[in-house]
């Protein structure tokens, strides 16, 4: 049985908790031993908001879990704990991710990896010098809409790619403990917090493109760019991303969305479902679609591969680490008026 403690139960740090409560109630082979969180008020159930529904809402037995305020006391009183799941602000991942690391526990971390490039590198290190499994959860990776896309891309059903295009968007987050997501230096703007899912997603099913040519802006809601869109040059087809959190308004919706022409047929996922029009014969939804969202089946597969012991694939920290190299190349493109700038790692 694995035993876990969660670092943050903000907005995703409660979304995780209601996947741990799921989990332990289906008979998965972990228990959540341990809750930390600085914020007193977490744990008397005046919740931080989102930007997603009813995410992280639930009402919590909290007397079920061992409480911390400081993750130092958590690691101090909870030896036995097999891995950490760090639920914290962007700007905090890698500084706990290696000291959990560095205490030998494996290490769940909530997206993106990290702020920049040489702290993913400094926490992948950590992982392999403690010979411990660390995973980033980017969750659209285990989402099955964008599973189902990445099956085209890789089978060539459809032929090859044409154009891809990727949205997100909602309002300004101005819910997050202390405004962290309305600081750049902490979070990012919306181009390494919200826009990162579709960077990712380009790197996962296409690897990293030649160059790219961003333009941002920043309308007011913190530092950082507030929408973004990103021209990503890859040999024979065109791929776009376009993400904004500039919209002041509490009753706009959050919303994701994708568009991929192949040579002989289109996948679309827009409202919830996924379609696949095929150039010849009739369009159906993908059936494989519905059920499980990738919350609930990212914590799953990292568990599986600690009871197994089997090697993380689907989200591979060297892979998530070039998804923070290319939205680095795209914050540097931004600042220079969306300049064709090519992508180190």
């Amino acid at each position: 049985m694995l035993k876990v403690g969660l670092v943050g139960i903000g907005f995703m740090g409660h979304g995780h908790l209601d996947q741990y409560l799921r989990l332990m109630k289906e008979g998965a082979p972990v228990k959540l031993v341990a809750l930390c969180d600085v914020n007193q008020k977490q744990f008397e159930e005046q919740f931080t908001g989102g930007n997603m529904g009813d995410l992280g809402k639930a009402a919590y037995d909290f007397s079920q879990f061992h409480l911390y305020n400081t993750f130092e006391d958590m690691m101090a009183n909870e030896p036995d704990l097999d891995y950490i799941d760090i639920a914290l602000p962007t700007y905090l991942h890698s500084y706990y991710a290696i000291k959990a690391l560095n205490a030998g526990k494996h290490v769940l971390c909530e997206k993106p990896m990290a702020i920049n490039p040489t702290q993913c590198r400094m926490m992948i290190d950590a992982a392999k010098a403690n010979n411990k499994k660390l995973m980033i959860a980017q969750c659209l990776r285990f989402w099955p809409a964008y599973e189902t896309l990445k099956s085209y891309v890789e089978s060539g059903e459809f032929g090859k790619p044409v154009f891809c295009y990727f949205y997100r968007g909602g309002g300004w987050p101005k819910w997050s403990f202390q405004d962290w997501l309305l600081d750049e230096n902490r979070a990012g703007g919306a181009l390494l917090d919200q826009h990162v899912h579709d960077v990712d997603m380009v790197n996962w099913l296409f690897g990293m493109p030649e160059a790219v040519s961003t333009l941002g802006r920043n309308v007011g809601a913190g530092q950082g760019f507030d929408a973004v869109t990103t021209q990503y040059r890859f040999d024979g087809f065109i791929v776009n991303t376009a993400d904004d959190w500039s919209i002041n308004s509490p009753e706009y919706p959050f919303s994701m969305t994708f568009r991929a022409n192949f040579e002989k047929g289109c996948v679309e996922f827009k409202d919830g479902k996924c379609m696949v029009y095929p150039l010849e014969g009739a369009a159906f939804e993908a059936d494989n679609c519905g059920g499980d969202d990738g919350y609930y089946r990212e914590i799953k597969y990292f568990i599986d591969a600690l009871v197994n012991d089997t090697a993380i694939e689907t989200a591979d920290v060297e892979s998530t680490y070039r998804t923070i190299c290319l939205a680095t190349a795209e914050r540097d493109s931004a600042r220079n008026n969306g300049e064709w700038t090519t992508v180190l790692y």
